[in-house]
């Protein structure tokens, strides 16, 4: 089940507030959120719910005997078993096959392959486990006594499949304690509405238009290789900025605080700022848990950067293109914190060449067939290939309206003319009420009758 659905739009949500707030006892909010979400995660195939379980419980038994040896030489031994395990979890489902297949190719042997499914959300869910047992160990929080309480954190439908990678600290209060106020209600209402407008509206009409031309790369353009991969790239951060909006706005309706995930990434002056501002939760579980103990700034920096972009990488997919996108990251930073410190504070050229070597990215994140992504870089620079075709020309022209709104909505321009037109004291609320009822009803009609497309990074 996916947020941009009918069937979650019109029934699941629904049913789940309506349950939710049938009582104010904390104890039943939390049992209510964690049934719904383990039916939420079991929904399209329920053959990974008893792992998601058994995880979570491991580890809050781990994290309960740490926490009784705090400060002792055991905390650090159960930690370590705990993050082996978790790890391992990880790297059997997500990467047995590609280290097999990466083996028989570069050795010649014949090792069979097996063809496991990837978990739903094993990745997100993971590095959440990860960071509360790194927490407990650190004394950042205490261990959660109820398991009840641990699964909800886990387990929470909003964030479970594509984050944001909430700590535990984090929402460590509100699992115990939590009101919903009505204005906290109308807010996470129209966060949510806001994002399935970026995910239906954008994201998947930008996604359209990107199959449409990077689906004929064997016979691209110079023009149409670069149209689609911008289509491309406005795709993925609408699709995941919007997933994210959403679960920020779930969230609020039942009471918790999910941290910020995007911050308009695309008016980056920088690749360091691009990353502060890009998938926020993932970038700052990597500086807090790896980064800074390999020695951060203070002690091998270049090593520690490229381990950090090497296991960002990684993370995003067991293929060698993942790994080529972290280590390309990875030397880019280094470039820029060795010698480029200075070329942020140009304006305007700044962001133009942010912009392109992020674009250069996501050309690497597309293509998983390396063969097609050195033909397809081929292209981007007129290698083989005509400067366009009528194909471009057309996409181009029936697509001009929607690569405008791509462009206008990745800035903050959009928000702070409605937060200011909101806020006139007799027709704000009126008028925001009608904008976002019109998103709503608009997105409820794009997906009548149309197929229910997954958010990109729930592969991830």
């Amino acid at each position: 089940m996916v947020f941009s659905s009918l069937t979650f739009l019109c029934i699941f949500l629904p049913a789940v507030l309506l349950l939710y707030n049938i009582s104010r006892s904390t104890t039943y909010r939390n049992v209510v959120i964690t049934v719904s979400s383990l039916v939420f995660y079991a929904w399209g195939d329920p053959t990974f719910l008893l792992l998601l379980i058994a995880a979570s419980f491991v580890n809050y038994v781990l994290a309960m005997i740490m926490d009784r040896y705090y400060g002792l030489w055991q905390s650090k031994m159960i930690l370590a078993i705990a993050v082996v395990l978790d790890a391992a979890l990880l790297g059997v489902f997500k990467y047995t096959a590609f280290f097999m297949g990466s083996l028989n190719s570069a050795l010649g042997l014949s090792l069979s392959i097996p063809g496991m499914a990837l978990p739903l959300g094993i990745s997100f869910y993971t590095f959440q486990i990860i960071s509360y047992m790194a927490d407990v160990y650190r004394g950042e929080a205490r261990a959660q006594r109820s398991y009840l309480k641990f699964l909800t954190f886990i387990s929470m439908f909003p964030k479970i499949t594509s984050g944001p990678i909430a700590r535990y600290p984090q929402l460590e209060r509100s699992l115990s304690k939590r009101q919903v106020r009505p204005v906290d209600f109308a807010d996470g209402a129209k966060r949510f509405i806001l994002g399935l407008g970026k995910k239906v509206m954008l994201a998947d009409c930008a996604g359209e238009a990107a199959s449409l031309l990077l689906g004929t790369a064997s016979h691209a353009t110079t023009g149409s290789a670069w149209l689609g991969i911008i289509f491309y790239t406005f795709q993925l951060y609408f699709d995941f900025s919007g997933y994210s909006d959403m679960a920020i706005g779930i969230g609020k309706m039942l009471g918790f605080n999910l941290p910020e995930n995007f911050n308009y990434p695309y008016i980056s002056r920088s690749v360091t700022d691009f990353w502060r501002r890009w998938h926020i939760s993932l970038s700052s579980f990597f500086r807090d848990y790896v980064y800074i103990p390999l020695g951060g700034n203070r002690r091998l920096q270049i090593r520690n950067i490229m381990v950090v972009w090497l296991l960002t990488g990684l993370w995003h997919g067991a293929s060698w293109n993942f790994v080529i996108w972290g280590l390309y990251y990875g030397v880019l930073l280094m470039i820029e914190k060795t010698f480029f410190k200075w070329w942020s504070k140009i304006p305007v050229l700044s962001n133009i060449t942010t912009l392109f070597v992020v674009v250069i990215g996501w050309t690497i994140f597309y293509f998983t067939d390396l063969s097609q992504l050195g033909t397809f870089f081929g292209y981007l620079f007129g290698q083989g290939c005509q400067l366009f075709d009528l194909t471009t020309v057309s996409t181009l022209c029936s697509n001009a309206w929607l690569l405008a709104a791509c462009i206008l909505v990745s800035t903050p321009l959009p928000k702070m003319v409605f937060e200011y037109i909101t806020s006139l004291r007799y027709a704000g609320t009126a008028i925001e009420c009608v904008v976002l009822a019109a998103v709503f009803i608009g997105c409820i009609a794009l997906l009548t009758g149309a197929t229910s497309t997954p958010f990109l990074y729930v592969q991830f």
